[in-house]
């Protein structure tokens, strides 16, 4: 029986379909990632205007009917993050963390840790100051912090407290996604090399809040590491590439 029902969304990518409509990729409180579609959303006389456009932190009832898309029936707008919208290097920040949420999370499965670690995150984006922004997206620390924040709550948070495969205390001077986390010389088989900066700068992005990201990260040596350690997991875990990071100094 189709019903209606209500809920906090972040939009996650909006495409256009057919001569007016938009399909949805949202990241919901309730229910996780949901696709949905806008009828008439790209008409100039649309009562959704540019509420669901990516970024956008919606309120929205949505019809649920007997197809795979969610219709929307009404969207009132929490937060437009117009600010990170419309500057490149925020733009290309905010990207990096939908498609994160996009990638490592499967329709229907809600996680409102994961919601939440999201729209904290276009929110303090909004609130950088630019001589706060580093030269490259990928290599931001705000960026760097939601991803390793969102590996954690879906299950794929690294063992970095000694080594993943034997258990010794170290030294530890790689990382294994198959063994889940950090390695020492002698279990470094499939590992990838990750220096002790590197270690330091994930577990303090980590354990620092999004908002505390830029002070926890240190230089750009372990902020590259990990990164590395992020794309090692996404590819093992899921199979898959974010191509919001293939550009990078």
């Amino acid at each position: 029986m189709a019903r209606s029902w209500k809920t906090e969304a972040v939009v996650l990518r909006s495409i256009r379909f057919g001569e007016s409509d938009r399909i949805l990729h949202l990241f919901t409180l309730e229910r996780g990632r949901i696709g949905a579609i806008a009828k008439g959303a790209r008409k100039t006389s649309s009562r959704f205007g540019a509420r669901l456009e990516p970024l956008s932190h919606v309120d929205l009832v949505l019809h649920e009917g007997r197809g795979e898309l969610h219709t929307v029936t009404s969207a009132d707008l929490l937060r437009s993050h117009d600010l990170s919208r419309t500057d490149g290097y925020r733009l290309a920040v905010g990207c990096i963390g939908l498609e994160a949420v996009l990638r490592l999370f499967v329709e229907g499965d809600a996680n409102a840790r994961a919601f939440h670690a999201l729209a904290r995150y276009l929110d303090v984006l909004d609130e950088t100051a630019p001589a706060d922004l580093p030269a490259t997206p990928a290599l931001d620390p705000l960026a760097l912090s939601l991803q390793l924040k969102l590996l954690w709550v879906a299950g794929y948070l690294p063992h970095l407290a000694g080594c993943a495969a034997c258990g010794s205390e170290g030294p530890l001077v790689g990382f294994s996604p198959s063994e889940g986390g950090a390695v020492c010389d002698d279990c470094r088989t499939d590992a990838i090399g990750v220096t002790g900066e590197g270690f330091e700068s994930i577990r303090a992005l980590l354990e620092h809040s999004l908002s505390d990201a830029a002070g926890a990260a240190g230089g750009v040596r372990g902020r590259r590491d990990a990164l590395r350690v992020i794309e090692s997991s996404y590819e093992f875990h899921g199979g898959f590439r974010l191509r919001t990071l293939a550009r990078r100094a």
